[in-house]
């Protein structure tokens, strides 16, 4: 009886390449990272976790021209609340880093003074979700 061996031609193979991939802001399409049309809109709602010069602007990323477009112009729309931003401010000094334990110290850390800090509590509780467990 004769057996059969299985033999492979000799091929060259090329090592996966890795697509970075990257997600439509607007319609959730995910596409090449290099086809990405990317920008910046004022967002009092953005802060960047590593540098505060980035701080009250938002990095879009749309699947192409047109979504970005339409992307754009949502955020011009949207009011840029100054009190809004110092909240969120706050928030990244509170839950990065040591505990703060006076106001003094959470306006060192957030570059904002004790009138402003008060403001931007008071928006934010006036924004708060309702409560449902009452």
């Amino acid at each position: 009886m004769r057996k059969w061996k299985r033999t492979w031609r000799h091929r060259k193979e090329r090592p996966a390449e890795i697509v970075r991939l990257e997600l439509c802001d607007l319609c959730g399409a995910t596409f090449a990272e290099g086809e990405a049309v990317q920008g910046y809109v004022p967002d009092s709602s953005a802060v960047s976790p590593g540098n505060d010069c980035w701080d009250g602007l938002r990095r879009i990323t749309a699947c192409g021209p047109a979504h970005f477009a339409a992307l754009r112009e949502n955020y011009r729309h949207r009011p840029f609340t100054q009190e809004e931003l110092w909240a969120a401010k706050i928030d990244r000094a509170l839950t990065e880093g040591p505990p703060v334990l006076s106001l003094l110290e959470l306006g060192c850390r957030t570059g904002l003074h004790e009138p402003d800090i008060r403001r931007a509590i008071a928006w934010h509780n006036e924004h708060l979700p309702p409560r449902t467990d009452l």
